[in-house]
């Protein structure tokens, strides 16, 4: 149950991150052609970073689903069967508890609950706070940035999921596009 919502969450997380490829190309592609006609789109180089961000953590969360994150194995290669798979636990593991940091960072950064404290005033709590997250404006879109930094919290919360699945999956998977 647990591995089929890990690949259909990471099923969901690959198209969005092909749609946002797509858009890349397309919005630097608008970009050529608008500066090429001497009528710039300055906001067209903001979003496609935005759509970069998001695509990248998207496409790394769903790399940990499918166990196709760059690794260095010369290590544990080098094993016996039987230390490969406390190795891939291990790594399992470290890769669920960098999640759940990144959950807790997550937490701390965005800071829901003194935002539930101050009312859902964002003044009130960037008063108790210091903290500009939920006002800070994008320069040329004029979308507040918490809208773009959103994508951590999916981030860490697919990682998470895909980590708790792993743990329950068969010790050692096939590297995908390893070298022979």
């Amino acid at each position: 149950m647990l591995g089929k919502l890990s690949a259909a969450w990471a099923r969901m997380e690959l198209v969005a991150a092909a749609v946002l490829a797509v858009a890349v190309t397309g919005l630097i592609l608008l970009n050529v052609v608008t500066r090429s006609l001497g009528a710039a789109l300055f906001w067209t180089d903001e979003l496609a970073i935005y759509a970069m961000v998001w695509m990248t953590f998207l496409g790394a969360s769903a790399a940990v689903h499918h166990g196709s994150a760059v690794a260095v194995t010369i290590l544990t290669d080098a094993l016996p069967p039987a230390l490969q798979k406390v190795s891939a636990r291990l790594v399992d593991l470290i890769v669920l508890v960098f999640a759940l940091l990144m959950v807790w960072f997550c937490w701390l950064w965005f800071a829901p609950h003194m935002l539930l404290r101050a009312g859902f005033d964002t003044e009130v709590f960037q008063g108790e706070t210091f903290n500009f997250i939920y006002s800070e404006q994008t320069t040329t879109l004029g979308i507040r940035k918490v809208w773009v930094w959103i994508v951590v919290w999916l981030f860490s919360a697919g990682m998470t999921l895909h980590g708790v699945a792993n743990l329950f999956r068969p010790a050692i998977r096939p590297n995908m596009g390893e070298i022979e």
